[in-house]
């Protein structure tokens, strides 16, 4: 197959920032003429950054706040000049990269419209044509001639979003934007953002949410202090952000100076299949075991444990506790290791985390655990989602077709012996 071509190419890019500390008129006016290092701080957001973006893939930026997953962004959509290197796309750019960018407080929605579309590149006569589709996608309705300084949060961006798609771009940059406004909203963007997708255009997505990058996007571009981290599998690189969160959580704990806890807490954890080792994946209808090891320095009668497992995105798959199972352990008085079964366990593919919380029995949490551990369910060719069971369909009147290995079998059947036999 022909290699796509490139529409977005970021080449050694560097942005700088200048944070300057006399903010007032008075503090510039006492420090003119002094040493200007003492008054401002360098700050760079971006390091010697390289991507090159082929036509009809999706990418999600990723990192905690203040990588530089928005201002490269805004280098890419040309907001912002990069300090040094080059960045060169080709094709229409529809840009949504903060809330309300692009429209004035003081015009009503219709004059906005056309006041954003002409910025993106439409001309006026276009954007006529497409009123009434981005007024229907909004749903902003008899509030489309009030002035938008009186529109909602998510009314602003149901009516940037709807002007931004609807202008035709082969480039659809988007930032944290999807995040506002209501469910069915939401569900509208992804079904439009989809619908760009089987059309072959290019999106680049920044967000918070990784479940959608890992349900979206084609690629992902992890970066961490303004370098890139990762460039690939959306799941490495989300695997990988989880793992640079951990341990910017530790750090800031260490730093914090945090009392030791010395009431029941979770030491240990693990998850696995019975009868299988702990790197094994879970099949479906196994047991699966969760031990937790426990340890306190103030023994006490009142404790519960409370297990929930959910998937990569975050979504709970199934939670229970000691209290739901009508179970209590005794006296908590030093180490102890609580078993956790889960009978014909049936998960579909991909990993799994196991959260464990210790609390009072009428619910108080005294020690929480995050992905205390995880395990991974394996891949099912025949179904997808966070279960798995075999299925069939009943009717009688179904033919089944033979996989590919069955098919060339009955074909060899049918053709006979070879004329070498």
């Amino acid at each position: 197959m022909a290699k796509s071509p490139t529409v977005i190419e970021v080449r050694d890019v560097s942005k700088k920032f200048t944070i300057r500390k006399d903010n007032s008129l008075k503090e510039r006016l006492v420090t003119f003429g002094r040493s200007g290092r003492r008054y401002k701080e360098e700050f760079w957001a971006l390091h010697e950054v390289d991507l090159t973006i082929e036509a009809g893939t999706t990418i999600g930026l990723i990192g905690h706040n203040g990588s530089g997953k928005s201002t490269l962004l805004k280098v890419i959509g040309g907001i912002l000049d990069p300090t040094s290197g080059s960045v060169a796309h080709r094709g229409r750019v529809a840009a949504l990269l903060e809330l309300g960018a692009g429209f004035h407080p003081d015009l009503t929605g219709r004059e906005n419209v056309f006041l954003n579309a002409s910025i993106l590149g439409l001309s006026q006569a276009e954007t006529e044509e497409r009123f009434d589709e981005i007024v229907k996608f909004s749903g902003i309705g008899k509030f489309i001639d009030t002035q938008v300084k009186f529109y909602s949060s998510g009314m602003y961006v149901r009516l940037a979003f709807a002007v931004a798609v609807h202008t035709d771009p082969d480039i659809l940059l988007v930032d944290e934007v999807l995040a506002v406004g209501d469910e069915a909203f939401q569900r509208k963007c992804l079904d439009k953002i989809r619908a760009f997708q089987r059309e072959g255009r290019t999106i680049v997505l920044v967000t918070h949410n990784l479940g959608q990058v890992m349900e979206l996007c084609d690629r992902a571009v992890l970066l961490n202090q303004g370098s890139v981290v990762i460039d690939g599998d959306p799941h490495a690189a989300v695997e990988q952000f989880r793992t640079i969160l951990e341990g910017r959580r530790r750090k800031e704990d260490e730093a914090a100076d945090i009392p030791v806890y010395t009431g029941p807490r979770t030491v240990a954890a693990r998850a696995y299949a019975n009868g299988r080792g702990t790197e094994e994946a879970v099949q479906a209808g196994d047991e699966l075991i969760v031990e937790v090891d426990l340890d306190t320095d103030q023994p006490t009668d009142d404790w519960q444990i409370a297990v929930q497992i959910d998937n990569v995105q975050g979504l709970p798959v199934i939670g229970t506790s000691m209290k739901w199972l009508d179970v209590h352990a005794g006296t908590l008085d030093g180490p102890r290791r609580i078993k956790f079964v889960l009978k014909d366990a049936r998960f579909g593919e991909g990993r799994y985390f196991v959260n464990v919380s210790i609390m009072s029995w009428d619910g108080i949490h005294l020690h929480d655990w995050p992905q205390a551990c995880s395990f991974k369910a394996p891949y099912h060719p025949d179904a997808y989602g966070v279960m798995y069971a075999e299925s069939e369909f009943a009717n009688d009147d179904l033919t089944r077709i033979p996989v590919r290995g069955e098919l060339n079998t009955e074909q060899n059947k049918a053709s006979g012996p070879s004329r070498s036999a």
